[in-house]
């Protein structure tokens, strides 16, 4: 028996405007008039027997329903272009979300290294990366979490320990010698697990007052303020290894912070096993187990 599917051309015009959240976007989108795309909407409907927007004058909004939908379709439409891409010969392409830190100190300097590195299409988040795949325009997200989420395979990546950092001229201009030294200088605190108390604590200078210093949204800023000489600020060992060897960075003192789980690279479970996506995901955790780095957790999906 032949598939029952909905018409294509009216797939399109939900798909289209459930990410736009607009007619008239969708419309440009598809070289359409809004007429058109909101009649093909309709007619999907009539052909599902359910209703797919709420409709409230001019504004639209999607129904449970709709967003289940949608999510689906998006990520179906995104594997059919990759096919036939594939099929005319063109690049297939692997969508690929990040942290900035994560990005330009392990990452980057090690794509060289994948077969298929100029197929990268490589975006940063300014915040924490989304895990949301129907609207986060990835095939795989390196994500700070490790948790399971419904749906998602969440592979725990990366563990490190963590230690003061200093740019080599401001250590010798300060004679920056013991933890006590710190006290007097700009620390940078991390917006999310800052853990100065724990690290000065271990130092044995518990209860120490500590210097004011900016709060920082992620490790990279921070990184990266360090380099410039403004302060000191508690590094991860596994992303900030090639900085300190490059000798941009110096490491101060033996005391670390126990290791946490600090990485882990998440795709859909439906997508898991595709080539480029199982390919990637392999070569990341080569790497990291190449320096040790790789946390005491096993894969992990949703239950």
């Amino acid at each position: 028996m032949g598939r029952k599917l909905p018409p294509f051309a009216a797939v399109r015009a939900f798909e289209a405007t459930a990410r736009h959240m607009s007619v008239k976007a969708a419309a440009e989108d598809l070289c359409l008039t809004p007429s058109a795309v909101s009649h093909q909407i309709r007619a999907l409907e009539t052909y599902l027997d359910t209703q797919l927007f709420e409709r409230t004058g001019n504004r639209l909004a999607l129904t449970l329903t709709g967003q289940s939908y949608s999510g689906r379709l998006s990520q179906l439409l995104d594997s059919f272009r990759d096919e036939t891409e594939a099929v005319r010969g063109g690049p297939r392409h692997l969508r690929v979300l990040s942290t900035p830190g994560f990005a330009a100190r392990w990452l980057v300097p090690r794509l060289a290294r994948l077969d298929f590195a100029r197929d990268i299409r490589l975006r940063v988040s300014n915040g924490a990366p989304s895990p949301d795949f129907a609207t986060n325009d990835a095939d795989v997200v390196i994500q700070w979490s490790d948790r399971p989420t419904t749906g998602l395979l969440v592979q725990p990546l990366m563990a490190s320990v963590r230690y003061p950092v200093i740019s080599p001229a401001l250590k010798e201009q300060e004679g920056v010698t013991r933890p006590e030294d710190l006290l007097r200088l700009t620390l940078f605190y991390d917006e999310t697990d800052d853990a100065w108390p724990d690290w000065f604590a271990a130092a044995g200078l518990a209860g120490a007052t500590l210097p004011p210093g900016p709060v920082l949204p992620n490790c990279e800023l921070s990184t990266t303020m360090v380099e410039q000489g403004q302060g000191v600020s508690l590094a991860y060992d596994a992303v900030v290894r090639g900085t300190l060897a490059a000798g941009r960075l110096e490491r101060l003192f033996d005391v670390v912070i126990p290791p946490m789980a600090i990485y882990s690279v998440a795709c859909l479970e439906a997508r898991a096993s595709e080539p480029r996506i199982a390919a990637f995901r392999d070569w990341l955790r080569t790497e990291a187990e190449a320096e040790g780095v790789i946390p005491a957790l096993q894969c992990s999906a949703a239950d």
